[in-house]
């Protein structure tokens, strides 16, 4: 297939076919200087390579998982500790959701009454909320919820 073909079907442009051929992620087919044509398996790598950039992996963790020839060397360990991350992400925007909600219904005189308000700014100004996101311990921020 050439170039404007792939682009088709693939719905990249060429620069981004270009610029993942010079990282290394997929390889044109053909002498160097002409039209580039790739073979029909480069769809199934951009494909992985759109799935894994969806998970949020770096193009370089994506290359070490492509082969040029043959299937992808899928690293199972690095896939769980992305499914690990993007869980401990999702725990923390429903607890910032809920707490949210709960300062948009509070039926405190004020923000500044609200315990449960307060202990999300002090939570949010440590930085507990990033900790929380990332999987790491988070620090005692003496406020209840």
């Amino acid at each position: 297939m050439d170039i404007s073909e792939v682009t088709k079907r693939a719905g990249l442009p060429a620069s981004t076919l270009r610029y993942y051929e010079k990282r290394g992620l997929i390889a044109s087919v053909g002498p160097q200087g002409a039209r580039r044509r790739f073979a029909p398996g480069v769809l199934d790598q951009l494909a992985l390579i759109a799935l894994g950039q969806a998970a949020g992996l770096s193009l370089d963790e994506i290359q070490s998982m492509l082969s040029p020839a043959g299937p992808p060397n899928i690293d199972r360990r690095l896939l769980s500790a992305k499914a690990d991350e993007i869980d401990a992400t999702i725990k923390q925007l429903r607890a910032v959701s809920r707490g949210l909600r709960h300062a948009a219904a509070c039926p405190a005189p004020s923000h500044a009454e609200c315990p449960t308000f307060q202990g999300m700014l002090q939570a949010a100004a440590s930085g507990a909320l990033d900790r929380q996101r990332l999987g790491r311990k988070l620090r005692p921020t003496g406020a209840g919820s």
